[in-house]
Protein backbone atom coordinates (compact mmCIF):
# COMPACT_ATOMS: atom_id res chain seq x y z
CA UNK A 1 0.00 0.00 0.00
CA UNK A 2 1.33 3.41 -0.64
CA UNK A 3 -0.03 6.33 0.48
CA UNK A 4 0.04 9.92 -2.11
CA UNK A 5 -0.08 12.26 1.44
CA UNK A 6 3.16 11.10 2.83
CA UNK A 7 3.60 11.89 6.77
CA UNK A 8 6.94 13.41 7.79
CA UNK A 9 8.70 9.74 8.44
CA UNK A 10 7.26 8.56 5.05
CA UNK A 11 8.17 11.24 2.87
CA UNK A 12 12.40 10.46 1.95
CA UNK A 13 10.99 6.77 1.99
CA UNK A 14 8.80 7.70 -1.19
CA UNK A 15 11.17 10.73 -2.44
CA UNK A 16 12.45 8.31 -5.10
CA UNK A 17 8.91 7.14 -6.46
CA UNK A 18 7.59 8.51 -9.31
CA UNK A 19 4.04 10.81 -9.78
CA UNK A 20 3.01 8.14 -12.02
CA UNK A 21 3.50 5.77 -9.52
CA UNK A 22 1.58 7.23 -7.20
CA UNK A 23 -1.33 8.65 -9.40
CA UNK A 24 -3.97 5.87 -7.73
CA UNK A 25 -4.01 3.66 -4.90
CA UNK A 26 -4.29 0.23 -6.03
CA UNK A 27 -7.72 -0.69 -4.42
CA UNK A 28 -9.31 2.31 -6.37
CA UNK A 29 -8.43 0.94 -9.45
CA UNK A 30 -11.68 -1.23 -10.03
CA UNK A 31 -13.52 1.44 -9.21
CA UNK A 32 -12.00 4.05 -11.64
CA UNK A 33 -12.46 1.49 -14.50
CA UNK A 34 -16.61 1.12 -13.81
CA UNK A 35 -17.21 4.77 -13.34
CA UNK A 36 -16.63 7.72 -15.51
CA UNK A 37 -14.53 10.00 -13.06
CA UNK A 38 -13.13 10.74 -9.77
CA UNK A 39 -15.37 10.82 -6.49
CA UNK A 40 -17.04 13.89 -5.59
CA UNK A 41 -16.02 14.87 -1.97
CA UNK A 42 -18.41 16.58 0.71
CA UNK A 43 -16.85 17.25 4.16
CA UNK A 44 -19.27 18.55 7.15
CA UNK A 45 -17.71 20.16 9.93
CA UNK A 46 -20.23 21.37 12.66
CA UNK A 47 -19.45 23.18 15.46
CA UNK A 48 -19.02 22.34 18.93
CA UNK A 49 -20.72 18.69 18.54
CA UNK A 50 -20.59 17.04 21.76
CA UNK A 51 -20.08 13.27 21.99
CA UNK A 52 -23.09 12.05 23.20
CA UNK A 53 -25.23 15.08 20.99
CA UNK A 54 -26.53 12.38 18.55
CA UNK A 55 -29.24 9.66 18.48
CA UNK A 56 -26.58 7.75 16.90
CA UNK A 57 -24.16 8.46 19.74
CA UNK A 58 -26.40 7.51 22.67
CA UNK A 59 -28.90 10.59 23.14
CA UNK A 60 -32.12 10.12 23.64
CA UNK A 61 -33.66 13.82 24.29
CA UNK A 62 -32.56 14.44 20.52
CA UNK A 63 -33.47 12.78 17.09
CA UNK A 64 -30.90 13.45 14.56
CA UNK A 65 -32.53 11.22 11.95
CA UNK A 66 -30.21 12.37 8.88
CA UNK A 67 -27.03 12.40 10.47
CA UNK A 68 -28.07 8.99 12.04
CA UNK A 69 -28.88 8.09 9.04
CA UNK A 70 -25.16 9.14 7.19
CA UNK A 71 -24.19 7.05 10.02
CA UNK A 72 -25.94 4.00 9.11
CA UNK A 73 -25.08 4.22 5.63
CA UNK A 74 -21.70 4.30 5.85
CA UNK A 75 -18.98 3.60 8.58
CA UNK A 76 -18.93 5.16 12.12
CA UNK A 77 -15.52 5.86 13.91
CA UNK A 78 -15.38 5.35 17.95
CA UNK A 79 -12.31 7.14 18.48
CA UNK A 80 -11.74 9.95 16.07
CA UNK A 81 -10.21 13.28 17.91
CA UNK A 82 -10.37 16.55 16.56
CA UNK A 83 -7.10 18.32 16.58
CA UNK A 84 -7.73 21.09 19.19
CA UNK A 85 -10.86 21.50 21.87
CA UNK A 86 -11.31 24.80 19.60
CA UNK A 87 -12.42 25.74 16.50
CA UNK A 88 -9.43 27.36 13.79
CA UNK A 89 -6.77 24.45 14.79
CA UNK A 90 -8.80 22.01 13.76
CA UNK A 91 -9.79 24.03 11.23
CA UNK A 92 -6.23 24.41 10.22
CA UNK A 93 -5.09 20.71 10.34
CA UNK A 94 -8.32 19.77 8.08
CA UNK A 95 -7.49 21.99 5.22
CA UNK A 96 -3.57 21.01 5.76
CA UNK A 97 -2.81 17.63 7.47
CA UNK A 98 -0.86 19.42 9.86
CA UNK A 99 -0.60 19.82 13.37
CA UNK A 100 -2.24 23.10 13.66
CA UNK A 101 0.84 24.31 15.68
CA UNK A 102 3.04 23.57 12.36
CA UNK A 103 0.76 25.74 10.47
CA UNK A 104 0.97 28.92 12.83
CA UNK A 105 -2.52 28.14 14.26
CA UNK A 106 -2.01 27.44 17.80
CA UNK A 107 -4.97 29.33 18.98
CA UNK A 108 -8.40 30.48 18.01
CA UNK A 109 -8.24 33.42 15.48
CA UNK A 110 -9.97 36.78 16.08
CA UNK A 111 -11.14 40.27 14.85
CA UNK A 112 -8.81 42.14 17.75
CA UNK A 113 -4.50 41.21 17.55
CA UNK A 114 -4.42 41.87 21.40
CA UNK A 115 -7.09 38.41 21.42
CA UNK A 116 -5.79 36.54 17.85
CA UNK A 117 -3.44 33.26 18.48
CA UNK A 118 -3.31 32.36 15.16
CA UNK A 119 -1.82 33.58 11.77
CA UNK A 120 -2.13 30.58 9.02
CA UNK A 121 1.32 30.17 7.96
CA UNK A 122 1.80 31.21 4.18
CA UNK A 123 3.97 28.33 3.14
CA UNK A 124 1.23 25.72 4.11
CA UNK A 125 -0.64 24.26 1.25
CA UNK A 126 -3.91 23.91 1.46
CA UNK A 127 -6.29 21.10 0.61
CA UNK A 128 -8.01 22.64 -2.26
CA UNK A 129 -4.98 23.57 -4.10
CA UNK A 130 -3.99 19.74 -4.22
CA UNK A 131 -7.48 18.84 -5.43
CA UNK A 132 -7.17 21.05 -7.77
CA UNK A 133 -4.30 20.06 -9.12
CA UNK A 134 -6.21 16.69 -9.60
CA UNK A 135 -8.97 18.30 -11.72
CA UNK A 136 -11.55 19.12 -9.07
CA UNK A 137 -13.44 22.16 -8.68
CA UNK A 138 -13.45 23.44 -4.82
CA UNK A 139 -15.62 25.48 -2.50
CA UNK A 140 -16.30 26.04 0.95
CA UNK A 141 -19.93 27.37 2.23
CA UNK A 142 -20.10 28.41 5.80
CA UNK A 143 -17.53 29.19 8.26
CA UNK A 144 -14.10 29.63 7.64
CA UNK A 145 -12.45 30.70 10.50
CA UNK A 146 -9.04 30.74 8.94
CA UNK A 147 -7.81 34.45 8.58
CA UNK A 148 -9.78 37.75 8.09
CA UNK A 149 -7.84 39.57 5.33
CA UNK A 150 -6.06 38.80 2.51
CA UNK A 151 -3.90 36.62 2.07
CA UNK A 152 -5.44 34.35 4.38
CA UNK A 153 -8.88 33.99 3.00
CA UNK A 154 -10.78 30.96 1.01
CA UNK A 155 -10.18 32.43 -2.73
CA UNK A 156 -6.61 33.13 -2.11
CA UNK A 157 -5.82 29.92 0.00
CA UNK A 158 -7.51 27.63 -3.08
CA UNK A 159 -10.77 27.54 -3.17
CA UNK A 160 -12.53 28.73 -6.43
CA UNK A 161 -15.89 29.56 -4.32
CA UNK A 162 -16.77 31.03 -1.18
CA UNK A 163 -19.77 31.61 0.25
CA UNK A 164 -19.85 32.20 3.94
CA UNK A 165 -18.57 33.81 7.27
CA UNK A 166 -15.28 34.95 7.55
CA UNK A 167 -14.98 35.11 11.27
CA UNK A 168 -15.45 32.71 14.44
CA UNK A 169 -18.46 33.11 15.78
CA UNK A 170 -21.83 35.37 14.96
CA UNK A 171 -23.36 37.25 17.78
CA UNK A 172 -26.65 36.48 16.40
CA UNK A 173 -27.94 33.39 13.68
CA UNK A 174 -29.77 36.41 12.16
CA UNK A 175 -28.11 39.07 11.63
CA UNK A 176 -24.32 37.45 11.15
CA UNK A 177 -22.75 40.33 12.71
CA UNK A 178 -19.41 39.54 15.12
CA UNK A 179 -18.65 42.90 17.27
CA UNK A 180 -20.86 45.06 14.87
CA UNK A 181 -18.74 43.72 11.40
CA UNK A 182 -20.67 42.04 8.84
CA UNK A 183 -17.86 38.50 7.65
CA UNK A 184 -20.80 37.35 5.20
CA UNK A 185 -19.06 37.16 1.67
CA UNK A 186 -19.69 35.39 -1.74
CA UNK A 187 -16.25 35.28 -2.75
CA UNK A 188 -14.71 38.73 -2.21
CA UNK A 189 -17.84 40.59 -1.91
CA UNK A 190 -19.63 41.16 1.50
CA UNK A 191 -23.12 40.43 1.24
CA UNK A 192 -25.79 40.74 4.04
CA UNK A 193 -28.77 38.06 3.20
CA UNK A 194 -31.38 37.51 5.47
CA UNK A 195 -32.58 34.35 7.93
CA UNK A 196 -30.95 32.20 10.26
CA UNK A 197 -27.12 31.19 9.34
CA UNK A 198 -28.05 27.34 9.50
CA UNK A 199 -30.68 27.52 6.34
CA UNK A 200 -28.13 29.68 4.34
CA UNK A 201 -25.36 27.39 4.63
CA UNK A 202 -27.51 24.74 3.64
CA UNK A 203 -29.01 26.56 0.82
CA UNK A 204 -25.83 27.60 -0.62
CA UNK A 205 -24.33 23.89 -0.40
CA UNK A 206 -27.39 22.82 -2.41
CA UNK A 207 -26.86 25.66 -4.94
CA UNK A 208 -23.33 24.59 -5.16
CA UNK A 209 -24.25 20.84 -5.49
CA UNK A 210 -26.63 21.77 -8.39
CA UNK A 211 -24.64 23.74 -10.03
CA UNK A 212 -21.87 21.48 -10.81
CA UNK A 213 -23.91 18.25 -10.74
CA UNK A 214 -24.25 19.07 -14.18
CA UNK A 215 -20.17 18.99 -14.98
CA UNK A 216 -17.77 16.21 -15.73
CA UNK A 217 -15.15 18.10 -13.52
CA UNK A 218 -15.78 16.66 -9.60
CA UNK A 219 -16.19 18.40 -7.01
CA UNK A 220 -14.81 19.12 -3.50
CA UNK A 221 -17.54 21.08 -1.23
CA UNK A 222 -16.13 21.42 2.47
CA UNK A 223 -19.64 22.82 4.03
CA UNK A 224 -18.82 24.62 7.67
CA UNK A 225 -21.80 24.88 10.07
CA UNK A 226 -21.47 27.16 12.63
CA UNK A 227 -24.27 25.22 14.89
CA UNK A 228 -24.17 24.47 17.18
CA UNK A 229 -22.00 26.90 18.79
CA UNK A 230 -23.26 30.00 20.84
CA UNK A 231 -25.12 31.72 20.85
CA UNK A 232 -27.78 28.83 21.35
CA UNK A 233 -30.78 30.04 18.88
CA UNK A 234 -32.92 28.13 17.23
CA UNK A 235 -35.75 28.77 14.95
CA UNK A 236 -38.67 29.43 17.31
CA UNK A 237 -40.59 26.65 15.50
CA UNK A 238 -38.05 23.91 16.37
CA UNK A 239 -37.28 24.80 20.06
CA UNK A 240 -41.64 25.03 20.42
CA UNK A 241 -41.37 21.54 18.66
CA UNK A 242 -38.35 20.39 21.46
CA UNK A 243 -40.68 21.29 24.30
CA UNK A 244 -43.66 19.78 23.23
CA UNK A 245 -41.85 16.31 22.47
CA UNK A 246 -39.61 16.10 25.73
CA UNK A 247 -41.76 16.84 28.78
CA UNK A 248 -39.67 17.76 31.75
CA UNK A 249 -36.76 19.26 29.32
CA UNK A 250 -35.07 22.28 31.18
CA UNK A 251 -34.82 25.48 29.37
CA UNK A 252 -31.07 25.34 28.54
CA UNK A 253 -30.70 21.95 26.97
CA UNK A 254 -33.89 22.82 25.08
CA UNK A 255 -32.80 25.18 23.15
CA UNK A 256 -29.24 23.24 21.94
CA UNK A 257 -31.51 20.28 21.44
CA UNK A 258 -33.43 22.10 18.82
CA UNK A 259 -30.27 24.25 17.19
CA UNK A 260 -28.82 20.56 16.91
CA UNK A 261 -31.83 19.09 15.34
CA UNK A 262 -32.66 22.23 12.77
CA UNK A 263 -28.77 21.43 11.73
CA UNK A 264 -29.91 18.01 11.43
CA UNK A 265 -32.63 18.81 8.89
CA UNK A 266 -30.48 21.10 6.75
CA UNK A 267 -27.99 18.14 6.64
CA UNK A 268 -30.65 16.18 4.94
CA UNK A 269 -31.69 18.12 2.61
CA UNK A 270 -27.92 18.79 1.33
CA UNK A 271 -27.99 15.13 1.56
CA UNK A 272 -31.26 14.75 -0.72
CA UNK A 273 -29.84 17.43 -2.95
CA UNK A 274 -26.80 15.08 -3.72
CA UNK A 275 -29.73 12.27 -4.74
CA UNK A 276 -31.50 14.67 -6.62
CA UNK A 277 -28.58 16.17 -8.51
CA UNK A 278 -27.74 12.31 -9.84
CA UNK A 279 -24.47 12.34 -7.76
CA UNK A 280 -24.94 10.95 -4.84
CA UNK A 281 -23.64 6.88 -6.09
CA UNK A 282 -20.37 8.68 -6.96
CA UNK A 283 -19.82 10.75 -3.43
CA UNK A 284 -17.71 10.33 -0.79
CA UNK A 285 -19.48 11.87 2.44
CA UNK A 286 -17.36 12.61 5.30
CA UNK A 287 -18.93 14.61 8.68
CA UNK A 288 -17.49 15.33 11.75
CA UNK A 289 -17.33 18.12 14.38
CA UNK A 290 -14.25 20.81 15.64
CA UNK A 291 -14.24 19.56 19.15
CA UNK A 292 -16.37 18.83 22.04
CA UNK A 293 -19.31 19.91 23.59
CA UNK A 294 -19.75 23.19 25.55
CA UNK A 295 -21.08 22.04 28.83
CA UNK A 296 -22.06 25.11 30.07
CA UNK A 297 -24.35 25.78 26.99
CA UNK A 298 -26.07 21.79 27.85
CA UNK A 299 -23.62 19.97 25.58
CA UNK A 300 -23.55 16.31 26.16
CA UNK A 301 -20.67 14.48 25.71
CA UNK A 302 -21.67 11.02 26.39
CA UNK A 303 -19.34 8.91 29.08
CA UNK A 304 -16.56 11.09 28.31
CA UNK A 305 -14.62 13.64 30.82
CA UNK A 306 -15.30 17.28 30.51
CA UNK A 307 -16.02 19.18 27.08
CA UNK A 308 -15.12 22.00 25.05
CA UNK A 309 -11.30 23.83 25.91
CA UNK A 310 -10.69 20.84 27.70
CA UNK A 311 -7.79 18.12 27.06
CA UNK A 312 -9.69 15.61 28.75
CA UNK A 313 -11.91 13.04 26.35
CA UNK A 314 -14.88 15.02 25.89
CA UNK A 315 -12.87 18.26 24.36
CA UNK A 316 -11.13 16.75 21.78
CA UNK A 317 -13.27 13.09 20.86
CA UNK A 318 -16.05 13.91 18.41
CA UNK A 319 -18.52 12.09 16.24
CA UNK A 320 -17.28 10.92 12.85
CA UNK A 321 -18.80 8.75 9.74
CA UNK A 322 -17.93 8.62 6.24
CA UNK A 323 -20.48 7.55 3.54
CA UNK A 324 -19.56 6.21 -0.28
CA UNK A 325 -21.67 3.96 -2.02
CA UNK A 326 -20.51 0.83 -2.82
CA UNK A 327 -17.02 1.90 -1.18
CA UNK A 328 -17.57 1.76 2.61
CA UNK A 329 -19.45 -0.89 3.98
CA UNK A 330 -22.79 0.67 5.41
CA UNK A 331 -23.50 0.07 9.09
CA UNK A 332 -19.34 -0.46 9.57
CA UNK A 333 -17.75 0.39 12.37
CA UNK A 334 -14.28 1.34 13.18
CA UNK A 335 -12.60 1.57 16.46
CA UNK A 336 -9.27 2.87 14.80
CA UNK A 337 -7.47 6.20 16.38
CA UNK A 338 -7.46 9.13 14.19
CA UNK A 339 -7.44 12.89 14.05
CA UNK A 340 -9.06 15.89 11.44
CA UNK A 341 -5.60 15.94 10.35
CA UNK A 342 -6.09 12.14 8.85
CA UNK A 343 -8.66 13.16 6.32
CA UNK A 344 -6.49 15.57 4.54
CA UNK A 345 -4.07 12.08 3.26
CA UNK A 346 -7.40 10.41 3.20
CA UNK A 347 -9.58 12.94 0.87
CA UNK A 348 -6.19 13.20 -1.36
CA UNK A 349 -5.94 9.17 -1.85
CA UNK A 350 -9.92 9.28 -2.29
CA UNK A 351 -9.25 11.62 -4.69
CA UNK A 352 -5.83 10.93 -6.39
CA UNK A 353 -4.17 14.00 -5.51
CA UNK A 354 -0.47 13.66 -4.59
CA UNK A 355 1.31 15.57 -2.02
CA UNK A 356 5.07 15.75 -2.12
CA UNK A 357 5.91 17.63 0.78
CA UNK A 358 5.51 16.24 4.67
CA UNK A 359 2.62 16.59 6.12
CA UNK A 360 1.61 14.39 9.85
CA UNK A 361 -1.90 13.05 9.16
CA UNK A 362 -2.00 9.52 7.76
CA UNK A 363 -4.93 7.95 5.45
CA UNK A 364 -7.72 5.82 6.73
CA UNK A 365 -8.70 5.39 3.56
CA UNK A 366 -7.71 1.48 3.49
CA UNK A 367 -9.57 1.30 6.80
CA UNK A 368 -12.91 3.02 5.37
CA UNK A 369 -12.64 0.63 2.48
CA UNK A 370 -12.46 -2.50 4.39
CA UNK A 371 -9.06 -3.21 3.81
CA UNK A 372 -6.64 -4.12 6.43
CA UNK A 373 -4.60 -1.21 7.86
CA UNK A 374 -2.39 -2.43 10.62
CA UNK A 375 -2.14 0.04 13.69
CA UNK A 376 0.08 2.18 13.38
CA UNK A 377 2.38 3.28 16.29
CA UNK A 378 2.87 7.23 16.51
CA UNK A 379 2.85 9.73 19.31
CA UNK A 380 -0.62 12.43 18.96
CA UNK A 381 -0.38 16.16 20.25
CA UNK A 382 -3.03 18.35 21.23
CA UNK A 383 -2.35 22.13 21.65
CA UNK A 384 -4.40 25.70 22.31
CA UNK A 385 -2.78 28.78 23.16
CA UNK A 386 -5.19 31.68 24.59
CA UNK A 387 -5.66 34.78 26.29
CA UNK A 388 -7.87 35.82 29.36
CA UNK A 389 -7.44 33.74 32.30
CA UNK A 390 -4.92 31.62 30.06
CA UNK A 391 -2.48 34.61 30.20
CA UNK A 392 -1.29 33.75 26.59
CA UNK A 393 0.00 30.60 27.27
CA UNK A 394 -0.41 27.09 25.58
CA UNK A 395 -1.46 23.81 27.27
CA UNK A 396 -1.28 19.97 25.95
CA UNK A 397 -2.28 16.59 25.68
CA UNK A 398 -0.22 13.97 24.26
CA UNK A 399 -1.10 10.16 23.14
CA UNK A 400 0.88 6.78 22.74
CA UNK A 401 -1.23 3.60 22.69
CA UNK A 402 -3.39 3.87 25.50
CA UNK A 403 -1.61 6.27 27.33
CA UNK A 404 -2.49 9.62 27.68
CA UNK A 405 -0.47 12.85 29.05
CA UNK A 406 -2.90 15.84 29.91
CA UNK A 407 -2.22 19.33 30.97
CA UNK A 408 -6.04 20.96 31.25
CA UNK A 409 -4.69 24.56 31.73
CA UNK A 410 -1.17 26.24 31.32
CA UNK A 411 -1.44 26.73 35.43
CA UNK A 412 -1.99 22.53 35.94
CA UNK A 413 0.61 19.84 35.86
CA UNK A 414 0.86 17.03 33.62
CA UNK A 415 -0.82 13.90 34.10
CA UNK A 416 -1.17 10.51 32.86
CA UNK A 417 -3.49 7.91 32.23
CA UNK A 418 -4.30 4.89 31.18
CA UNK A 419 -7.51 5.33 28.23
CA UNK A 420 -7.83 1.65 28.54
CA UNK A 421 -8.43 0.46 32.01
CA UNK A 422 -9.88 4.21 32.83
CA UNK A 423 -11.58 5.71 29.58
CA UNK A 424 -12.84 8.87 31.97
CA UNK A 425 -9.72 9.69 33.27
CA UNK A 426 -10.67 9.73 37.20
CA UNK A 427 -6.88 7.59 37.97
CA UNK A 428 -3.81 9.44 37.49
CA UNK A 429 -0.93 7.48 37.65
CA UNK A 430 2.34 7.91 38.74
CA UNK A 431 5.09 10.33 37.12
CA UNK A 432 7.42 7.06 38.16
CA UNK A 433 5.52 5.33 35.35
CA UNK A 434 7.67 5.15 32.40
CA UNK A 435 5.58 6.01 29.77
CA UNK A 436 5.32 9.33 31.62
CA UNK A 437 8.82 10.25 30.68
CA UNK A 438 7.92 9.24 26.87
CA UNK A 439 5.09 11.20 27.04
CA UNK A 440 6.76 13.84 28.21
CA UNK A 441 9.82 13.96 25.98
CA UNK A 442 7.88 13.64 22.40
CA UNK A 443 6.08 16.54 23.81
CA UNK A 444 8.96 18.13 24.38
CA UNK A 445 10.03 17.56 20.92
CA UNK A 446 6.75 18.81 19.07
CA UNK A 447 7.06 22.13 21.30
CA UNK A 448 10.39 22.98 20.13
CA UNK A 449 9.49 21.52 16.43
CA UNK A 450 6.54 23.74 16.33
CA UNK A 451 8.33 26.36 17.65
CA UNK A 452 10.02 27.92 15.08
CA UNK A 453 6.53 28.45 13.36
CA UNK A 454 5.38 31.91 14.31
CA UNK A 455 1.28 32.41 14.91
CA UNK A 456 1.48 36.19 15.17
CA UNK A 457 0.98 37.90 11.67
CA UNK A 458 3.57 40.82 13.31
CA UNK A 459 4.62 41.35 17.23
CA UNK A 460 1.66 43.42 19.40
CA UNK A 461 3.05 46.34 20.78
CA UNK A 462 0.79 47.25 23.99
CA UNK A 463 0.93 49.69 26.46
CA UNK A 464 1.40 49.19 30.27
Amino acid sequence: MSSLCNTRRDFLKAAGVGAAALAMPNWLGARAKTQAGKPNIVVILVDDLGYGDLSSYGAEDLKTPHIDNLVAKGMRFDSFYANCPVCSPTRASLLTGRYPDMVGVPGVIRTHQTNNWGHLAPQAVLLPNLLKQAGYHTAIVGKWHLGLEPPNIPNVRGFDHFHGYLGDMMDDYYNHRRHGINYMRLNNKEIDPKGHATDLFTQWAIDYIKERSGSKKPFFLYLAYNAPHTPIQPPKDWLEKVKSREKGIGEKRAKLVALIEHMDDGVGKVIASLKQSGVEENTLVIFTSDNGGQLNVGANNGPLRAGKQDMYEGGIRVPMCAVWPGMIKAGSRGDRIALTMDLFPTICDAAGAAADYEIDGRSILPTLLGKSQPVEERFLFWVRREGGDYGGRAYYAARYGDFKLVQNSPFEPLQLYNLKDDPQEQNTLERKHPMYNKLFTALRNHVIEAGAVPWEKYPVKLNS
